[in-house]
């Protein structure tokens, strides 16, 4: 009986029994390897990790995990080897398996049509055609089909794609039920996200099948999760609910940052501002912080992808606004590297630079889409030495991201905030570590070239006293308090 009581959101409730089975998900990223880790926690479920990588699910399976995550660590000792596996073996796990999440690489397409725009759905084929090849006689069923869902962001209609792929290679007799399962996680936050979600979103269609596979999932969310909080659509909404999160996040990030510029020029403050118009409840305080531009694997991947689902559907106009997202995205960035460069008398010709973090936001290793990546990147290109550290991004990493702009070896990687910033001539903060406040500032000033320069891409340092000690200091959206074409005025 999948007929039932709707709760408070209007979502429909069932009377059918809580889900029992074993779980599998192929990926263990940033978002497999936490939500599982998780999801076997609260859920007590069985519940395997797989991917062909052996070094990462090596790195699962020891106590140096692949990801730093605070929380991560603690939550994976739990339950790793009783009820939590990581392992390569794909079809042993998608075989045993009747809940299959996918959680694999959906990058933004480099080549052929879309171009630049569209998401690589390469790997996410790659998942279906497994599960296909892994659902054999006799492989695990709930209600004689299994349940598939889909955790990577994709394009709205992906779930009908994969549905197709998944029907046209299945033993007769057995069917799959496609469920979009999109997830609202922040890296840096990632396990009090999945701790106490604000929402649980999940799609299907809208059958009596498709019903019963969106009830045996949020079964498994109830667990742990308020009723309330789990909300069911069908799932073209399910998909394009997470790409118009992610749009709209970016596009507040990108707003602020527009009007840090402006407050630069005008001498307004840009932290006054964005906390009168945050005191507006309709509003609202959260990312209203200016800073280099967003970075990270989503928010530009999904806005591309939004931009291009808008194309294709003959919608110019809704296209090109979303797409102004981006474009201020780049500009900030550039105009980062720009002011260093205007600031120091319009030469950073072989002038030591000190980067202050690397990896997109606070607490987290990862560097995908990076700010740092572009600003460090121009000061290379304008023949500074650029000295990086970062608390926990990995030197390989830095330096292939960086790859493409090193000359001369004018790149260095530092593991001391100290040493990073010994005989600089100027300090840029660019990721908003807690401990990058804490530094012995003075010190660093006695350490470095003068006029020493301090670039807060942040506004997380005091200004003031580091102007009493004698920095050149320079925030974002910030008023101007020095510069040296009017310094002997």
């Amino acid at each position: 009986d999948i007929e039932g009581r709707r709760n408070a959101g209007g979502d429909l409730m069932t009377s059918q029994a809580p889900f029992k089975g074993k779980i599998c998900c192929i990926g263990a990223g940033y978002v497999g390897g936490p939500t599982m880790a998780m999801m076997a926690l609260k859920s007590g479920l069985h519940v395997t990790v797989v991917d062909l990588n052996k070094e990462r699910i090596a790195a699962w399976n020891s106590d140096s995990l692949p990801i730093y995550e605070p929380g991560l660590d603690e939550v994976v000792r739990q339950v790793r080897g009783k009820n939590l596996f990581f392992s390569t073996d794909v079809e042993s796990a998608v075989r045993d398996a009747e809940i299959i999440f996918v959680s694999v690489n959906t990058p933004t397409k480099e080549y052929g049509f879309g171009k630049g725009r569209a998401a690589d759905l390469t790997y996410w084929e790659g998942a279906a055609r497994s599960i296909s090849r892994a659902t054999v006689p006799g492989a695990a069923l709930f209600n004689n089909f299994k349940i598939v869902v889909e955790k990577s962001t994709v394009p709205v209609s992906t779930a009908d794609a994969m549905t197709c792929v998944l029907n046209e290679n299945c033993p007769s007799g057995v069917g799959f039920q496609v469920l979009s399962n999109p997830e609202f996680l922040a890296e840096g936050t990632a396990i009090d996200d999945l701790t106490a979600p604000d929402r649980v979103l999940i799609g299907g269609p809208q059958n009596e099948n498709g019903r019963a596979a969106m009830e045996a999932l949020a079964s498994v969310y109830a667990h742990w999760v308020p009723r309330e909080r789990i909300h069911m659509n069908n799932v073209w909404s399910a998909e394009l609910s997470k790409l118009v999160a992610n749009a709209f996040l970016a596009q507040r990030i990108s707003s602020v940052n527009a009007l840090s510029e402006l407050c630069e020029a005008s001498g307004a403050d840009i932290e006054h501002v964005a906390g009168a118009i945050g005191f507006d409840p309709g509003i609202g305080s959260k990312f209203l912080k200016c800073g280099p531009g967003f970075g990270g694997s989503c928010f530009q991947k999904d806005i591309l992808n939004l931009v291009y689902l808008c194309e294709s559907e003959g919608l110019p106009e809704v296209a090109d606004y979303w797409l102004q997202v981006i474009k201020m995205n780049d500009h900030q960035k550039h105009r980062v590297s720009k002011l260093v460069v205007d600031t120091m008398f319009n030469t950073i010709n072989n002038k030591k630079i000190a980067v202050l973090g690397f990896a997109f936001k606070a607490d987290t290793g990862d560097t995908r889409e990076s700010p740092a990546i572009d600003i460090c990147g121009t000061l290379l290109s304008e023949n500074a030495r650029v000295c990086v550290f970062d608390p926990e991004a990995k030197e390989s990493q830095i330096r292939y991201d960086l790859a493409s702009f090193q000359k001369d070896d004018k790149l260095s990687i530092s593991t001391d905030a100290y040493e990073a910033c010994k005989e600089a001539h100027a300090v840029i903060i660019i990721t908003e570590w807690k401990q990058f406040k804490s530094l012995d500032f003075q010190r660093i000033f006695d350490s470095m070239n003068k006029p020493a320069f301090i670039f807060d891409g942040r506004n997380i340092l005091d200004h003031a006293a580091l102007q009493g000690m004698g920095f050149r200091v320079q925030g974002l959206g910030k008023p101007k308090t020095w510069n040296w074409r009017r310094e002997q005025l």
